[in-house]
C-alpha cells in the first residue's frame, strides 16, 4: 500500500528523525533523549510496516476513532504518543505521530 503523509504527520516524522535534544541539557540527558527518540522512530517504522500488512489488527492496539476523527484509526507509539491514520482504497493516509489525537 502507498503511504501518504499529511503535512503535520511529515513534520512529526522529521521531529523524531532529528533526535535534536535541547542545547541546555547536559550530556547525559542529551544521550538519553537521543536513545529514546531512536527507539520511538524504530517503533513508528515497525507500526507502519504492520499497518501496511493489516491496517485494522496487529501491534500498537489499533482502535477506530470517533467524533472528529471518525474514519481514522489509532495505534500506540508510547503512552503519550499515537500514530493516527486512515485507510483508503490502495493507500494509507498518516495524519499524525505525536501526542494524543
Amino acid at each position: 500500500m502507498k503511504l501518504i503523509f499529511a503535512e503535520k504527520a511529515w513534520e512529526d516524522y522529521l521531529y523524531w528523525q532529528r533526535c535534536d535534544p535541547a542545547p541546555t541539557q547536559g550530556a547525559r540527558e542529551r544521550a538519553t533523549r537521543q536513545q529514546t527518540d531512536k527507539k520511538i522512530l524504530k517503533r513508528i517504522n515497525t507500526l507502519i510496516r504492520d499497518i501496511q500488512r493489516n491496517p485494522f489488527e496487529g501491534i500498537g492496539d489499533p482502535e477506530p476513532l470517533k467524533y472528529n476523527w471518525s474514519g481514522f484509526w489509532s495505534r500506540r507509539i508510547t503512552k503519550e504518543h499515537r500514530l493516527v491514520y486512515a485507510v483508503e482504497k490502495d493507500a494509507i493516509l498518516i495524519a499524525q505521530y505525536r501526542f494524543h489525537y
